[in-house]
């Protein structure tokens, strides 16, 4: 997705063997969690072009047959966004990014019949999260245990999330009951980020 030409195929690829695209879920990047002062350049445009630019244009190439269809888009983005850290500030900009670029596509989608939303998910456990932990914990001290048990503690929520249930909510963002859902950020984080 970091290829400008990938989304053009893609798209083509899909509309050629299906004949039409009904939802769209761009989910694909990790950005580095590296310090502030210490990510270079080519670490942030990196970041930029995989899950920023990849999910733009790939909506953009899909625009047309997501308008033929009525259908859907969803934007996976990330707690970050909403609390960005010295940490992980190239994946909090580029996360806040996505929530405004769904934004945007969704004022577009209005006119042109498409839903748009992004999803805000906290700590999910994937397999990307789990090789995170079994790197940071030796390095801090710990055994991966003691590492799994305390970040849920410091961020005041019961557990992790489970991918199936951050595909729960997609499956719903682009079901027909949801269709009046339009421009909406959704966050599912355990309660990680309080809010009304």
């Amino acid at each position: 997705m970091r290829e400008p030409r990938s989304a053009e195929i893609l798209v083509e690829g899909i509309v050629d063997r299906f004949g039409r695209i009904d939802a769209l879920v761009n989910i694909a990047g990790a950005v580095p969690q590296i310090d502030l002062f210490e990510m270079t350049d080519a670490q942030w445009d990196d970041g930029l072009a995989l899950k920023l630019h990849g999910a733009r244009r790939l909506t953009m190439r899909a625009w047309d047959s997501l308008k033929a269809s009525k259908g859907a888009v969803v934007f996976i983005s990330g707690s970050a966004a909403l609390d960005p850290k010295p940490g992980f500030a190239a994946v909090a900009s580029i996360n806040a990014a996505i929530i405004a670029l769904a934004k945007a596509f969704a004022e577009q989608g209005i006119k042109d019949g498409v839903q748009v939303n992004s999803v805000v998910p906290g700590a999910v456990m994937t397999g990307r999260r789990r090789s995170f932990i079994d790197h940071w914990a030796p390095e801090h001290g710990m055994s991966v245990e003691e590492a799994m048990k305390r970040f849920p503690e410091e961020a005041g929520i019961a557990r992790y999330g489970e991918p199936e249930e951050i595909a729960g909510l997609i499956a719903y963002l682009v079901s027909r009951e949801a269709r009046w859902l339009t421009g909406a950020s959704v966050r599912m984080d355990g309660g990680e980020i309080k809010g009304v």
